[in-house]
């Protein structure tokens, strides 16, 4: 693990050191990223974290600004001055956001400059406690029979815990009762309750409600069982694949910036997914940082237009938008 870390930063500053002079002089003054959320929440967190890391990496400070909802930090950051000194940390949200909103006045899939995933964080399908199916196959079985009978939690259209509420919608073949809240907190007060049937959510948030048995879990959304969650299966080992998905959080520029700088900022994100402070607290947020592939330009970028074209169909046949 050490000798492969050396080799990457090694890697990294080569590759600063190789970048034309432009590159070389960057950056020159503070650099801002975008938070597209309120703070407190992930992606606050997230951003502050990698702010905090790049910033070792770089001979400028890296300072945060929160500009939510998500869609109008995005706008401010397509808006800005492509020269390296407006990031945005976003999260799959963005991808959803390009069906979501139908009048945008940027253009998600080109508008960016992606520099590199992140993280990555599983969700989980849980049931108030007693809910009756005893695993996940059995509760999409209990939405297509019940449909609208069930209500879901989400934190708003286009939150992953929407998005993931797609999903099993669509695993189901049937559509439930959409309840919305402000943020999954409160949902998962009503969920224990016994209010309210259904929730998704970040595993960041509902681990220790899983722990102590106060919600009924059936699995999480990532390929691989989560290591605080042994016992629960994940959705493909249930018998439903086509409830995968990853919120992810990703970095981008202003479309337009030049490539050296690009790289240069590409080249300080993967020494900052290294940092042990960074590593450790996203342990703890249940939370996995991108390994060097998925926080390359090259992957961000193909990985970028695939998530707007998975997303659109599945938004398009809920037929729900945010405007």
């Amino acid at each position: 693990m050490i000798i492969r870390r050396t080799l990457l930063a090694a890697a990294a500053l080569g590759l600063a050191s190789a970048l034309p002079a432009r590159a070389q002089d960057y950056p020159s003054r503070t650099i801002t990223i975008v938070a597209g959320a309120a703070a407190g929440g992930p992606t606050d967190v997230i951003t502050r974290l990698v702010a905090e890391a790049m910033a070792k990496h770089l001979p400028q400070p890296v300072v945060v600004e929160n500009i939510g909802p998500a869609h109008v930090g995005a706008q401010r950051v397509a808006q800005a001055r492509p020269d390296g000194y407006t990031l945005l940390m976003t999260n799959v949200g963005m991808a959803a956001g390009a069906t979501l909103f139908r009048r945008l006045s940027f253009d998600t899939l080109n508008g960016f400059a992606p520099l590199g995933l992140v993280s990555d964080a599983a969700m989980t399908i849980i049931a108030k406690p007693g809910f009756p199916a005893e695993n996940l196959a059995g509760l999409v079985e209990q939405v297509r029979q019940r449909g609208e009978a069930l209500n879901l939690g989400t934190a708003g259209l286009g939150s992953a815990a929407n998005l993931c509420g797609l999903l099993l919608q669509q695993a189901a073949g049937n559509r439930v009762t959409i309840v919305g809240f402000r943020g999954t907190a409160p949902a998962i007060t009503e969920l224990m309750a016994g209010r309210l049937d259904l929730l998704c959510d970040q595993a960041t948030n509902t681990v220790p409600f899983i722990r102590e048995n106060r919600v009924r879990a059936y699995g999480v959304t990532s390929p691989a069982r989560l290591p605080g969650l042994p016992d629960i299966p994940t959705t493909a080992e249930a018998g439903v694949p086509a409830i995968t998905m990853s919120t992810w959080h990703g970095l981008y520029a202003p479309a337009g910036t030049p490539e050296e700088v690009q790289q240069r900022i590409n080249a300080a994100l993967l020494l900052a997914m290294q940092d042990e402070r960074l590593r450790t607290r996203f342990a703890e947020l249940v939370t996995d940082p991108a390994t060097p592939e998925r926080a390359s330009l090259a992957f961000h970028r193909r990985y970028h237009a695939e998530e707007i074209a998975r997303w659109r169909p599945i938004i398009q046949a809920a037929g729900s938008y945010a405007d």
